[in-house]
């Protein structure tokens, strides 16, 4: 009889045999491949942590013992042990999330899905027990070894050390991964660890030692090395370095032992401080089709057959395909270009630039804000970086982009994938502050290319500035279907499309310029003009959309970004300043988290279709919706009653 379906809380776990919690590690595995394959998913990571996540529910009492784990997606299993078994609709608007979510479960703690900020929130919550009374509660972090590279991991470590009365386990989950493999001196040092005799002798005889596990095999675990001998010494061999640490280090364990994972995480349980459990995992553990996947052994996946791991539906050329071929391009044409990222080589598309320029790339691990302060002192040196994000994750290095890109006149360019509504991820992937955010930095030059075709031509142009930062963001997904203008300002502004009357100017941001031409379609079958602009380049505004918004009776912009702060809303400013009347209309996304759905389900919320648009924009001219367009000529608005409209879905 299965055992998975009986599971509905973590103490269901408490009457299991050893034999029945391995039996149960294999339904969750077949249960993982069965149903993420039908709906995509982060499946390698939790292939490894089955039994990890496992004995930590048999050892813990979670919601009591806070759970928090780094990045999240590792969460699937802790899911099922949780209660939550329909995963039908897993990522789906309804379903459950693809990281961990309050809304669902009282055992989810953390929702935010960037790396690196675990040890911050443990050492918080754990601070926060021990100050209210709550000491002999439990705070459990789980964080990978890609994690580590990221600098928010060490200054909570030297925080947490400094403090040592609070029960606090720390259990670094060690695959050698993040997306691909984990980089820098602290993964040379783990690598060292996981193929060591030592460690091979505990990984194939684990069953042998730890039945002979007694009074001084528990001693033994005891007595290795604590912080300033233990982990954070090893990581660096520079034991002076991290002296002042004092954190008790176990490990190395075998990540999928169960009986030598809950003898190690009893004895953490135990020590009345911070501790370090280390345990050696494998991404993608039991299906055959990701340990064979050398990219990123399953990292995410689209749905996949579950006996091949084929991917089953394949769209059209995506976005960052097109970055990637046009970055080759441009290495083969300057010298001086080089690629930077964190930790996402070859999520962001700088593989090929990779194998063709191998000594011109640089991955500095899950470290965004390093990786910006290094590019401006490449570009000080002489070099041109291209520095490869999600656009979600280039919050964490703002600063560095005010204070020492643009300050410093640094050519730099970024380029962010994933921008806008990405979808089925969740509030914390979607990539719709950057341009908020970005444009208020003096000199920048943000891009937003509506087509392929575009990106490519931005990409040459933002690799020739060298005083400035530049951006050029793009969504997830298929790209866009190259849309010609019809005409080319003089400052870069391209003209997609103009009406008969000049009634309603339509600055489309990036992709949405495929809307924007539905939108002008619709009015002129109402007779309204519109007329149908590309900035290209959103900031700084162009003079010649100054121009254009002062003859038209009102502006409409289109972006995919929060309307606070948002490219309308510079649109606006900058017509104010020259003293153009026009009335402006900034449509965007809410300044709201919003919540895992599909990209077309979220931009209808939100009011961005072409039939919404469209009829806002009649009611505008007709003076019964605000912001109210001008009028023409003093002759007022277009008299064209309402009932006498027709509107197409």
């Amino acid at each position: 009889m299965p055992i998975l379906p009986s599971i509905s809380g973590p103490r269901d776990l408490d009457g299991l045999s050893a034999e029945q919690l391995t039996e149960l590690a294999a339904e969750i595995r077949e249960f993982l491949v069965e149903n993420v394959s039908r709906t995509g998913g982060h499946l390698g990571p939790n292939l490894g942590v089955v039994e990890l996540t496992i004995a930590l529910h048999r050892v813990f009492s979670s919601p009591d013992d806070p759970f928090i784990f780094d990045t999240g997606h590792q969460s699937y299993v802790h899911k099922l042990l949780t209660g939550r078994q329909d995963f039908s609709g897993l990522r789906v608007r309804g379903g459950l999330a693809g990281y961990p979510q309050r809304s669902e479960s009282a055992h989810d703690v953390v929702e935010s899905s960037h790396a690196s900020s675990s040890l911050s929130w443990a050492d918080g919550v754990s601070r926060a027990l021990t100050a209210t009374g709550r000491a002999d509660r439990h705070v459990v972090a789980v964080v990978g070894d890609g994690a580590l590279t990221g600098g928010m991991t060490w200054e909570a470590l030297n925080n947490i050390s400094d403090d040592n009365d609070r029960n606090l386990v720390i259990v670094v989950n060690d695959n050698g991964r993040s997306y691909a493999p984990t980089i820098g001196g602290m993964s040379r040092y783990l690598n060292r660890v996981r193929t060591a005799a030592a460690y091979k002798e505990l990984h194939h005889k684990s069953d042998r030692l730890f039945r002979a596990f007694g009074p001084v095999g528990r001693a033994l675990f005891r007595g290795v090395r604590g912080g300033t001998h233990g982990f954070l010494s090893r990581f660096t061999n520079n034991e002076a370095l991290y002296s002042n640490l004092d954190i008790k280090y176990l490990g190395p364990v075998d990540g999928h032992d169960l009986p030598a994972l809950l003898e190690t995480l009893e004895l953490a349980k135990s020590f009345g401080a911070p501790v370090i459990v280390h345990a050696i995992t494998e991404k993608g553990r039991g299906y055959q089709p990701a340990r064979d996947d050398d990219a990123d052994q399953f990292h995410a996946v689209g749905k996949i057959d579950p006996t091949t791991g084929e991917t089953l539906s394949s769209g059209g050329r995506g976005w960052t395909d097109v970055f990637s071929d046009s970055l080759v391009a441009v290495g083969e044409r300057k010298s001086d270009v080089i690629a930077m990222t964190a930790a996402m080589l070859r999520p962001t598309g700088l593989a090929p630039f990779a194998e063709r320029f191998p000594d011109r790339v640089y991955d500095v691990g899950i470290a965004e804000q390093h990786a910006v302060a290094s590019a401006a002192g490449l570009a000080y040196g002489g070099l041109h970086p291209v520095v490869a994000l999600y656009a979600t994750f280039m919050g964490r290095a703002f600063d560095q982009v005010l204070m020492d890109v643009a300050l410093h006149r640094a050519g730099v360019t970024f380029v962010l994938d994933r921008a806008g509504v990405t979808g089925p991820d969740g509030p914390s992937h979607h990539g719709m502050w950057d341009l908020a955010m970005l444009q208020i930095v003096p000199h920048i030059r943000i891009a937003a290319p509506r087509d392929g075709a575009r990106l490519t031509e931005a990409l040459d142009e933002a690799v020739e500035v060298d005083d400035a930062p530049t951006v050029i963001r793009f969504p997830k997904g298929e790209v866009s279907a190259d849309l010609p203008a019809i005409e080319r300002l003089e400052d870069g502004v391209d003209v997609l499309d103009r009406g008969e009357s000049e009634d309603v100017l339509i600055v489309a941001i990036g992709p949405f310029a495929s809307m924007a031409m539905d939108v002008a379609a619709r009015l002129r079958a109402q007779g309204i003009g519109a007329t149908v602009i590309d900035p290209r380049w959103a900031i700084p505004v162009q003079p010649s959309i100054l121009t254009l918004a002062a003859r038209h009776r009102l502006v409409i912009t289109l972006e995919d970004g929060i309307r606070v702060g948002g490219i309308g809303t510079r649109v606006r400013q900058v017509l104010r300043e020259a003293g153009i009347d026009t009335a402006v209309d900034e449509l965007g996304l809410p300044d709201e988290f919003i919540d895992h759905a599909s990209r077309e389900q979220i931009l209808t919320d939100a009011g961005l279709t072409a039939s919404k648009i469209a009829q806002d924009v009649v009611a505008q001219v007709l003076g019964t919706r605000i912001p109210v367009a001008r009028s023409v000529d003093g002759t007022g608005a277009i008299e064209l009653p309402l009932h006498e409209r027709r509107w197409a879905d």
